[in-house]
């Protein structure tokens, strides 16, 4: 399983990538679109961003799979984002804007997986690695 270093340089990788190329590279990964989310950290009250991929999208919603290659815990962006909904989004390198996060349930959530794991087949991999159910947010546009 990653651990939290192996995850912290991945972001710092990508990071540094976005700010080389001037924001040319690295705003697609895996064949999905990729997306800075940013959390208010549950202890911290910090602000804590992510470099995540998007299998799916849609109509306005943006969805994230909280799955950390299969690890047994939840990455740290889920549990904050789980905790306080109000999050920030750079979507494909646009501008930030206020989302919030809900987690799919139910048949919603059946139905997304069913169309992540049909495009995107390691998701379905990760999920064996692991006896948590990989928890999908959507990432909605607030309204004002």
């Amino acid at each position: 399983m990653p651990s939290d270093l192996l995850m912290k340089s991945m972001n710092r990788f990508h990071r540094s990538l976005l700010t080389v190329s001037r924001g040319r590279l690295g705003w697609r990964a895996g064949g999905m679109p990729v997306l800075e989310l940013t959390t208010t950290g549950r202890r911290s009250g910090e602000k804590r961003s992510s470099m995540l991929t998007s299998p799916v999208q849609q109509g306005e919603g943006i969805v994230v799979v909280a799955s950390r290659g299969g690890d047994p815990v939840h990455p740290a962006w889920f549990l904050n984002l789980r905790d306080d909904p109000a999050v920030e989004v750079v979507w494909k390198g646009g501008p930030r804007r206020a989302m919030t996060a809900r987690i799919a349930e139910g048949e919603e959530r059946a139905q997304l997986w069913e169309r992540i794991i049909a495009d995107f087949p390691h998701y379905g991999g990760y999920q064996d690695k692991t006896t948590r159910q990989l928890p999908l947010v959507v990432l909605e546009s607030t309204t004002d």
